[in-house]
């Protein structure tokens, strides 16, 4: 399957509505001849536009459970939220035997690889000197938010891969090892989130990732219900800890690390206005910024079943079945031979730039600001754009006309009826005059 968003638009469900707009953080969606359009460059799959439409008109695509079936050995990673969706299970163990049952030959825990990843993150901050604050890589989304809008602060992202990746890595490799070729093996990640399945085709700081497809945690979901009711003893033996599964939650990811000056900040609105405030220099008291696209963690991703209040109370359920973190605990040494630091840095994507030729920018800008003058400035949306600013924007660039403000509109018809009675003003005499001519020559 092929495609650059996992955010899609289903164009027979949308009515036009300006729901979606004002609540897409990059301003990526215009309603046009009463359809919502996705401008694909600014779309960061955040998923907001997806919680927010009532009518269901966007959808996250993601791989189908069969594509499992492709491949000889197939390996699930389920993302820890996956524990957090069952209402009476709080045994980890158990719900990875759902997955053993569905048909998986293998499951390795994206917990425990999380676990890992947070030693590794503590180490690389307290071990280099670099711009502070760091802003944590774990949530994708983040990252493509900063390459679109905050691109200064591109250098202060942690260049290290996240759980799933490592996860991932360690499935191949794991198997590789045992004389399985690679192309037989199929390694797929149990997802809340719909930026990962576009994170595995276009992904940040490597060329290829090792996850072949992304399923969401709602569709596996509904595939194991019926084997959940069945199933009562588990077979796999959880391999993760308390501190991996944590990740599922807010701070989860730094809450068990020694690192004390960090932050934690949760939702799309509170992450930009966290980062405008790095990037303005106001904020410089802090070491490293855990950012989370969804409220409340991963546990609020788009693709999750249950509410996300409701899961973090079921979560710590599991939790306290699970172990606690050993001070030394002793992971496969495979773990330790896959590289984790990104091969590359990522480049910026400033779709907010008005023309790579400065001098045109300037002028576009200038047109943009006098044209916002004129506009009511109340940001109704009425027009198809989410504000008054970004609507000049658009008519300046072509892709709108100041007609489509139903205030310039009026304001046009009103000058129009003006000019009209104006000009029957003008015309009126001469007509009276060759009417009084014709009857004074009956």
């Amino acid at each position: 399957m092929q495609h650059n968003h996992s955010v899609t638009l289903r164009e027979d469900k949308c009515v036009g509505c300006t729901d979606c707009i004002k609540r897409c953080p990059t301003e990526a969606i215009r309603v046009r001849n009463s359809k919502a359009v996705i401008i694909d460059e600014r779309c960061i799959d955040c998923g907001n536009c997806i919680r927010v439409c009532k009518h269901g008109a966007k959808k996250a695509v993601t791989d189908p459970v069969e594509m499992m079936n492709d491949y000889k050995y197939k390996i699930a990673i389920p993302a820890p939220t996956l524990y957090a969706q069952f209402k009476k299970v709080q045994d980890a163990e158990l719900i990875l035997t759902y997955l053993d049952i569905m048909g998986f030959d293998d499951v390795v825990e994206v917990a425990q690889a999380a676990e890992i990843i947070a030693d590794t993150t503590e180490e690389y901050i307290t071990s280099n000197k670099i711009q502070l604050p760091l802003i944590s890589s774990a949530c994708p989304v983040i990252v493509r938010l900063i390459q679109r809008r905050f691109p200064c602060l591109i250098n202060q992202i942690i260049p290290i891969i996240s759980p799933m990746e490592l996860a991932a890595r360690y499935a191949k490799e794991k198997y590789i090892k045992r004389g399985i070729k690679e192309e037989d093996i199929g390694v797929f990640f149990i997802s809340p989130c719909a930026a990962k399945a576009t994170d595995i085709r276009r992904p940040k700081g490597f060329d290829k990732s090792a996850v072949n497809g992304v399923f969401s945690i709602k569709e596996v979901f509904m595939e194991v219900l019926d084997i959940a009711k069945e199933t009562e003893k588990p077979t796999i033996k959880q391999e993760s800890s308390q501190e991996g599964i944590v990740w599922a939650i807010k701070g989860g990811a730094s809450s068990n690390s020694s690192l004390k000056n960090h932050i934690v900040v949760d939702g799309m609105d509170s992450v930009i206005s966290v980062l405008e405030k790095v990037e303005d220099g106001s904020l410089t008291d802090v070491d490293y910024i855990e950012g989370l696209a969804c409220i409340g963690g991963c546990l609020g991703g788009p693709l999750t079943v249950e509410d996300p209040f409701v899961a973090k109370n079921y979560l710590k359920k599991v939790m306290d079945n699970s172990p606690k973190k050993e001070k030394k605990k002793i992971y496969p040494d495979l773990y330790y031979s896959i590289p984790k630091i990104w091969q590359r840095g990522i480049e910026a994507r400033p779709v907010f730039s008005l023309d790579e030729d400065m001098e045109k920018a300037l002028i576009m800008m200038t047109d943009i600001g006098a044209l916002y003058d004129q506009l009511p400035q109340i940001d109704c949306g009425s027009c198809g754009s989410p504000t008054c600013n970004s609507f000049a924007e658009d008519v300046i660039r072509g892709r709108a006309k100041i007609e489509d403000c139903v205030f310039m509109l009026r304001k046009h018809i009103t000058e129009l009826s003006i000019e009209m009675l104006e000009l029957t003003q003008k015309v009126s005499p001469t007509q009276d005059k060759e009417k009084r001519e014709a009857g004074n020559g009956e």
